[in-house]
């Protein structure tokens, strides 16, 4: 069909205007996972020398959680993927954990990237359950001075989403162009005047933005667009995912204003180089965990401390799991506009005019310290 001939139908007033093409679709299948490596933390052991080899990894934010092999999250459920149902990830839910906690998985891409806009289409994230600290972010190989971009996060019960940013020294933003609230505007972790760690971050006013009222919602798209210029996120329910995002043609420009937007007096491309994406979802440790969030939140009555009761009740966690409908990384086009005059294949019977998909599915205050490390290597580090 030409290309011509559908623009009408998609409500693009020209297709030409289209700044992004498809870099990457990870898909839905079990080669999902082929495109990620699965961090877990080596353990102890005593050598043929005798001597004993400790503590060569720990969990970077010291969560009550024992991340699993590929091979092992299979074997027990704790990720499959089809293109009927999307891609699961999720954690153990049915047996009393020990230490070092309770099993859950960490993906970190094998591929990294520089610029771009990163879409996530989601039927269900982890709920706002007590003890869990569940992100979809993006770091860089070198923390801090390569930064890191947290997409979605939240910790215990929730209500809304935290967006933010964490650099070295000399990057902070501005309060305007965002519908978010502006908790902190100085990314560098280590900055006065701010919990350790805290980097500048902006709160969702949308409380269908994250864990059970997202859910609640039927899911939805997050667009996060980094260039030179700015990091920028966008939150869209099921119900009003934007068309041109449908179609494989997103315009940001024609999305109105972002969730975040992260600009100001700092040097993006300085700040930030060569990410990778991560999903993981984590117990407890130095956010969720820490006492005075622990022991100020409606969590505290159901057990004195997070370990604890993450420890003992897993059924509490059987909504703790991501169902991916999608993720797609689009790159900047080469050229100015896109060539009109060549044949594609779509199928007018998706109803794409109506925004709709055929897949399926007390806030803490700024987190206190929370260590963020990276062994020599690839694929390590957070959060």
């Amino acid at each position: 069909m030409h290309v011509l001939s559908i623009l009408p139908a998609l409500g693009f007033a020209s297709l030409a205007s289209a700044k992004y093409t498809l870099h990457e679709d990870y898909g839905t299948n079990s080669s999902f996972f082929d495109k990620f490596d699965f961090f877990t933390v080596r353990r102890s052991q005593t050598t043929l020398e005798g001597w004993t080899n400790s503590n060569q990894d720990s969990d970077p934010t010291n969560g009550y959680v024992d991340y699993v092999s590929r091979n092992v999250a299979e074997s027990k459920g704790l990720i499959n993927a089809s293109t009927s149902n999307g891609v699961y990830i999720g954690v153990d839910h049915s047996n009393t954990a020990s230490k070092p906690g309770r099993k859950s998985v960490r993906l970190e891409s094998t591929s990294t990237y520089q610029h771009g806009l990163v879409i996530l289409d989601l039927a269900h994230m982890p709920g706002s359950v007590c003890g869990t600290w569940p992100a979809f972010w993006m770091l860089g190989s070198d923390w801090p001075s390569h930064g890191e971009i947290d997409i979605i996060e939240g910790v215990n019960d929730q209500s809304e989403n935290q967006m933010a940013l964490h650099t070295s020294d000399g990057c902070t933003v501005k309060n305007t162009g965002f519908s978010g609230n502006l908790d902190t505007d100085n990314c560098y972790v280590d900055a006065d005047g701010q919990s350790a760690n805290a980097g500048c971050a902006i709160m969702s006013s949308d409380t269908k933005s994250y864990g059970s009222g997202f859910n609640d919602a039927g899911g939805g798209v997050y667009a996060t667009e980094w260039t030179g210029d700015a990091i920028s996120a966008w939150f869209f329910p099921s119900s009003s995912i934007p068309k041109d995002i449908t179609a494989g043609y997103p315009v940001p420009s024609s999305w109105g204003t972002p969730a975040a937007k992260f600009a100001g007096s700092c040097d993006i491309d300085k700040h930030f180089k060569d990410l990778q994406i991560v999903f993981d979802i984590t117990f407890c440790g130095d956010w969720a965990g820490e006492e005075s969030v622990w022991s100020s939140s409606s969590c505290s009555s159901k057990a004195s401390t997070c370990n604890d009761y993450v420890q003992n009740n897993p059924s509490a966690f059987e909504d703790s799991y991501w169902r991916l409908n999608s993720l797609k990384v689009y790159q900047e086009s080469k050229s100015s506009g896109l060539d009109l005059d060549v044949d594609v294949d779509i199928d007018l019977d998706l109803s794409l005019g109506n925004g709709k998909r055929t897949a399926p599915y007390l806030r803490p205050g700024p987190r206190p310290k929370h260590r963020r490390e990276r062994r020599h290597g690839h694929g390590h580090g957070h959060a």
